[in-house]
């Protein structure tokens, strides 16, 4: 009853004017962002950032979690229509999705995408739902020793979010660690790291931060395409072609189930994300068909298992980012700024102290699903028309909003050049094929080990012990020890599979 009395009180703190508008503009932005080629979800919501300063807290998560499951449904129409994966995890529906679009069932994979997003986005909500109890009772238990162990857990899990080689991906957690602590200490007032830049002492700004590391970088990296223009999209679709064909839905009810399953499941845990879910799932779906053959010829399964999957594990990658502060992927990081961007610290506390921002923010889910379901029925054939839209528009433009929007900030040109620098940078790193993530998420994270790290010291008069005496602590040091040995180990096995190959020639 307790749990239905918190969802009640969401659906109000949803429905409140503000934050139903925001989450109205939220997919909406989404969407768009998702059905266009090259306009990431990363670059989406760094630009977006700023607009969260003069928001509440609660406003401002509504409308970047609708711009996040917004774009994951958007890019599902791009793969099906052009073969091009308007995000990472839609990847996978190319392989089935465009050749149905290509025999002239594009209306029946559109509806299939509708129907398996919306059903993995539900069962999404309900495992959020059926976890906060959990979350409540362990709040209490959490000291700065938890905290900091649980921390540094998210740290070495971020070194995870790194493609490729694990040592990059530690290597950018440090970096991050380095840039975070950047400005003026909080306990001896001395500036550390400002170079003389008075603009320095405060810290550097996430905001610009990230807009370069992700925005300009991504522009950058995208520069060639200016003065071109998208393929055009299959055919025409009508709201008349969406309706499901005879034997779909059957077709696809477990498929649908396994992907929903996956998804969540891959959802809670750190590090992972839709990606993976989605690449998983249609693995899964292939593995257990009895016709495997259809696989990459139009099978409708092949849509619904990856799809269910993306949008379940876009809705449970909340629980591990608000509940432990510890990201699924890089836009969760971007949430973790969001949020301390507000002075909200993310773990087990803030279901109870921010019990108003977690409901409302899980019953928007649902209300933004349903308007993602309600607004893409009448307006897929505008989605359709907007994938011709030519680059030469479209990145001048983003381009000029990041620039407004990190001098709005705080109304000084310095933040406008420190993101072109980490622009600058952040095409370096993509060349190098260094990820960015892992960087902003020791950039967030940074001051707040730091401060636990210290109360916890200062609790205990000085002795390290107390990181290890307590139970939740050393659960949280063991998962970093196990996870330092897996990435050694992953590590050794791939430096060491040359010589194994080189051997056997």
């Amino acid at each position: 009853m307790e749990i239905l009395s918190n969802l009640m009180h969401g659906f109000g703190v949803a429905f409140q004017l503000d934050n139903l508008m925001w989450a109205i503009f939220g997919v909406f932005m989404g969407n768009v962002i998702g059905v266009l080629p090259g306009m990431g979800v990363l670059a989406a919501i760094s630009i977006l950032l700023p607009l969260t300063y003069a928001m509440t807290p609660t406003a401002a998560l509504v409308m970047l979690a609708g711009i996040y499951y917004g774009s994951q449904y958007g890019g599902g129409i791009t793969s099906i229509m052009l073969n091009l994966p308007g995000t990472a995890s839609h990847a996978v529906a190319c392989l089935d999705g465009n050749p149905l679009a290509r025999n002239g069932k594009a209306g029946s994979a559109l509806f299939m995408l509708m129907l398996s997003s919306f059903c993995g986005a539900t069962v999404g909500i309900l495992a959020m739902i059926l976890f906060s109890p959990m979350l409540v009772e362990v709040a209490f238990r959490f000291g700065p020793a938890e905290y900091f162990s649980m921390m540094m857990l998210g740290l070495l899990a971020g070194a995870t979010l790194a493609k490729g080689s694990a040592v990059k991906g530690v290597a950018m957690v440090i970096v991050g660690l380095i840039l975070g602590v950047v400005g003026t200490d909080v306990n001896s007032g001395v500036a550390r790291f400002d170079f003389g830049f008075p603009e320095l002492q405060d810290g550097l700004q996430i905001v610009a931060l990230a807009m370069g590391l992700f925005g300009i970088a991504d522009f950058l990296k995208n520069i060639n395409k200016v003065g071109t223009e998208h393929t055009k999209a299959l055919g025409k679709v009508t709201t008349r072609s969406l309706r499901p064909q005879k034997g779909d839905i059957k077709a696809s009810r477990g498929a649908l189930l396994r992907g929903t399953g996956i998804g969540a499941a891959f959802g809670i845990l750190p590090g992972t994300g839709p990606t993976i879910a989605s690449f998983i799932a249609y693995a899964t779906e292939k593995k257990v068909a009895r016709e495997p053959r259809r696989f990459g010829r139009g099978a409708i399964e092949g849509i619904a298992a990856p799809e269910a999957a993306t949008s379940a594990s876009t809705q449970t990658s909340f629980i591990p980012t608000l509940s432990l502060g510890i990201p699924g992927d890089p836009v969760m990081a971007l949430m973790l700024g969001a949020l301390i961007i507000h002075g909200i610290q993310p773990g087990p506390q803030m279901v109870v102290e921010h019990a108003d921002m977690f409901w409302g923010l899980i019953a928007s889910f649902w209300v933004g699903n349903i308007v993602l379901l309600v607004l893409n029925l009448p307006l897929i054939g505008m989605w359709i028309r907007l994938l011709s839209v030519p680059f030469k528009h479209l990145y001048p433009a983003a381009l000029f909003f990041v620039c407004v929007g990190v001098y709005s900030t705080n109304n000084n040109l310095f933040d406008v050049g420190m993101v072109l620098l980490f622009g600058v940078i952040g095409y370096l790193f993509m060349r190098l094929r260094f990820e960015a993530a892992p960087l902003l998420l020791g950039f967030v994270l940074g001051p707040m080990v730091e401060e636990n790290f210290r109360r916890a010291l200062l609790l205990s008069r000085g002795d390290p012990m107390v990181f290890v005496e307590r139970p939740i602590s050393l659960a949280f040091i063991t998962a970093a020890i196990l996870l330092i040995a897996g990435l050694v180990y992953s590590t050794w096995r791939a430096s060491s599979r040359p010589g194994q190959m080189a051997t056997a020639t």
